[in-house]
């Protein structure tokens, strides 16, 4: 009997680990030979982020209110900015510089980021773009710098969106400010996250090819996620 236990105690055990090394472990060689399909594993990313998201801005406990279906079209719009297209710059470049690219998601992590936002929490690990081909550093690391970068340029176009809509005499419902605050914040955030010069984090690789940009774009990214307070900068042009 304690034979027989100490088997399903090992089994147990295995597929523990196998579940810890399907979330954190890279994906085979199938995604170069077709065998995953780009736009759905995109779509599964966006879905995952959105659903995250939402709960974590309208709160656990209101998620069959309509303010979480507010908040999930809210969320909708600015995770398709701030992770896809974060994602879709990462390929584009890579297929730009003649690499082999092609975006996966993880699963796990998507699961895990849908289940802790219950708890209050944001964590968006949607997935990667694996590529494969000769590049020379300075294309790896304009590859991991597009990125980021799509998303600062994404947090100033939000920043810049109201006092547009204002001066051109458009209504600014409540909301339309809350997409352009949370738009703001959220793709600020996302890119000063992904310049951490450590692991598999896109700054380690842009410090590994010039420290010079790794530098300019960690400043932009410090100043649009602690500096920059778009009420104010708002408040300034009579919003």
């Amino acid at each position: 009997m304690k034979a027989t236990t100490d088997k399903l105690a090992t089994k147990n055990n295995e597929s523990s680990r196998q579940i810890v090394r399907n979330i954190f472990s890279v994906p085979d060689e199938g995604i170069f030979r077709g065998k995953s399909n780009d736009n759905f594993e995109l779509l599964k990313a966006w879905a995952g982020t959105t659903l995250a998201f939402a709960v974590v801005q309208a709160g656990a406990q209101n998620i069959l209110s309509f303010r979480f279906v507010i908040a999930l079209l809210m969320s909708a719009v600015v995770c398709g900015l701030a992770f896809v297209f974060h994602e879709l710059a990462h390929r584009i470049v890579a297929r730009r510089f003649g690499a082999e690219a092609h975006f996966v998601a993880n699963n796990g992590w998507l699961l895990i980021s849908i289940v802790v936002a219950f708890a209050g929490l944001f964590i968006a690990a949607p997935g990667a773009v694996w590529h494969r081909g000769y590049l020379t550093e300075r294309q790896g690391g304009l590859i991991a710098l597009a990125g980021p970068a799509t998303n600062l340029v994404f947090a100033l176009l939000f920043l810049l969106a109201l006092p547009v809509l204002y001066f051109a005499g458009i209504a600014l419902p409540s909301w339309v400010v809350q997409l352009c605050y949370g738009g703001f914040k959220l793709n600020a955030w996302i890119g000063l996250f992904n310049m951490i010069p450590a692991g598999p984090f896109d700054g380690a690789k842009v410090l590994a090819w010039s420290p010079l940009y790794f530098g300019i774009t960690v400043a932009v990214g410090i100043a649009l996620a602690f500096v920059i307070e778009p009420v104010a900068v708002w408040s300034l042009v009579g919003l």
